[in-house]
């Protein structure tokens, strides 16, 4: 993989409101770290934000970096779809980083549910 595109999936999200047309996520979400180690990853929803003003949704941008750049060891790619009030997050898989990650982030951004299959 080239090293400069590796890079810039590895950045936390920046708090901008930029609409630009990407490729899809699964085209974009890393599946393996930089050494060919599978990676782990979650999503969460947050409902109606997009309909929220810009403001609070430019703060909701923060304390969710602030979160991920506290956790950046472990965190390898983010990104925020607006559109579908969807955080996803690609980690390093870390025993229980897919439960410690997503109560912080709730933590800080109460409104964010993880999207979880019901334990069997």
């Amino acid at each position: 993989m080239d090293p400069a595109r590796r890079s810039s999936r590895q950045t936390l999200p920046r708090p901008s409101l930029a609409c630009v047309p990407t490729e899809p996520l699964y085209r974009r979400a890393p599946r393996e770290d930089e050494h060919g180690r599978p990676l782990s990853d979650f999503m969460m929803i947050i409902p109606r934000l997009r309909d929220k003003p810009q403001h609070f949704i430019q703060d909701t941008i923060v304390r969710i970096e602030r979160v991920l750049q506290a956790h950046a060891r472990h965190v390898v790619f983010a990104d925020l779809n607006l559109k579908l009030n969807l955080l996803w997050v690609s980690v390093r898989p870390v025993p229980g980083i897919c439960w410690e990650l997503p109560v912080a982030i709730n933590d800080q951004v109460p409104e964010a549910l993880l999207v979880a299959q019901p334990a069997l």
